[in-house]
């Protein structure tokens, strides 16, 4: 496995993470009383939900695409 391809795995888990904790905050109780009152998410969990969705996506594209195949003499 490449380097490039392990920081795909490392960027895709860190943001499973930030993804699941974004999740998590939009679930709690004063997230919801925010948006039924606003109608809409604090800064945080908004930070929280768009970052960890694109570092996932964008582990997951390094981890699959990442790398060249070099030939060796």
């Amino acid at each position: 496995m490449g380097l490039i391809r392990l920081v795909g795995v490392m960027l895709a888990v860190a943001g499973g993470v930030v993804l699941w904790t974004g999740l998590n905050a939009r679930d709690s109780l004063a997230e919801k009383a925010t948006h039924a009152l606003t109608g809409k998410y604090t800064e945080r969990t908004t930070l929280y939900l768009a970052g960890g969705g694109a570092a996932l996506a964008g582990g997951v594209l390094l981890a699959l695409l990442g790398g060249t195949s070099r030939k060796r003499r």
